[in-house]
């Protein structure tokens, strides 16, 4: 496993997100949530992952129950990330909103507390200004944003002494817009970007198609739709080309892709533990640069002009 260190903070570049931990959305069950989500923590842990990514919305804070069971009896050091949605223009809630994910996780702290997204109807001066008291009183060890632009990632920062050390995007072969300016921002000033859906929910790994699509909403995503599935396709067969080159699959090549880039990690989810050890052995897959640029020349062609 490689790891990526910036502002203080030292994650594996390959993490996990548990989005798909006890929410139905994801339609894979009841023994996915009580026995193989055990199991993934455990032998991610294993692989030498040490960034969990969750959220209090995911599974209305059930995401957190089992993520926080998972690691109860971990004892090598882990980064558990979670995430604040601040739905509501109700000064002074942030830090409640903190503590009880702190109880759902059964830790004594967060290790990185997030402000899950900008919402124009709260003041996020003062949310921060919460949370950083909260730092300081040893209820969160680090400050993160997600699904932030870089100017509104620099206003937050702006707002705060602590440091916003990372700011979590969506970011794939096929949704790159922030490579244009926030990930350089982020290596040019020591922060982190971590890549949600850094495999389409699983498109860039060559699981969907025409003919098979996923279960539940995510069949709903526009990722899914005819189009895309269609336009996608040439950049499938550049990956399995390359892919059969390094002996690695579509999916660790397309996570390889992003890695290759400074101060980026990837936050996949994973459907079982064999997913899980696929997705960890991409952090050791060097891609070589003409490799590089002809997954860029396709992906450009397959996304659409609005995820470019």
């Amino acid at each position: 496993m490689r790891y990526v260190e910036a502002s203080g903070i030292r994650v594996s570049a390959v993490g996990l997100g548990t989005w798909q931990f006890g929410s139905r959305a994801w339609g894979y069950g009841e023994r996915y949530a009580t026995v193989e989500a055990r199991a993934i923590v455990e032998r991610a842990v294993e692989l030498g992952i040490t960034l969990f990514d969750t959220a209090e919305v995911y599974g209305n804070g059930r995401s957190e129950v089992l993520l926080g069971s998972a690691l109860a009896s971990v004892r090598a050091p882990v980064v558990v990330a979670t995430k604040y949605a601040p739905l509501l223009p109700v000064p002074g809630r942030a830090r409640a909103h903190l503590r009880a994910s702190i109880e759902r996780l059964g830790r004594e702290v967060v290790d990185l507390y997030q402000v899950h997204f900008p919402n124009p109807l709260v003041a996020v001066g003062p949310l921060l200004r919460e949370l950083e008291d909260a730092v300081r009183a040893g209820e969160a060890r680090a400050l993160g944003v997600a699904n932030f632009s870089l100017r509104a990632w620099q206003d937050a920062q702006r707002a705060i002494e602590t440091p916003i050390v990372s700011d979590q995007v969506h970011l794939s072969l096929l949704t790159r817009r922030s490579l244009r300016e926030l990930v350089p921002w982020a290596q040019a000033h020591d922060r982190l970007v971590m890549a949600y859906s850094p495999l389409e929910q699983g498109l860039l790994g060559g699981a969907y198609d025409l003919a098979h699509r996923p279960r539940g909403l995510r069949r709903l995503r526009r990722t899914f739709s005819s189009s895309t599935l269609l336009a996608a396709q040439p950049l499938l067969a550049e990956l399995g080309r390359v892919g059969a080159r390094y002996g690695a699959t579509r999916a660790q090549v397309a996570l390889a892709w992003l890695l290759a880039h400074p101060n980026v990690v990837v936050i996949p989810g994973a459907s079982s533990v064999r997913q899980l050890e696929e997705n960890v052995a991409a952090a050791d897959l060097d891609l070589d640069p003409d490799d590089l640029e002809r997954l860029e020349v396709r992906a450009h062609a397959a996304a659409p002009l609005a995820w470019r």
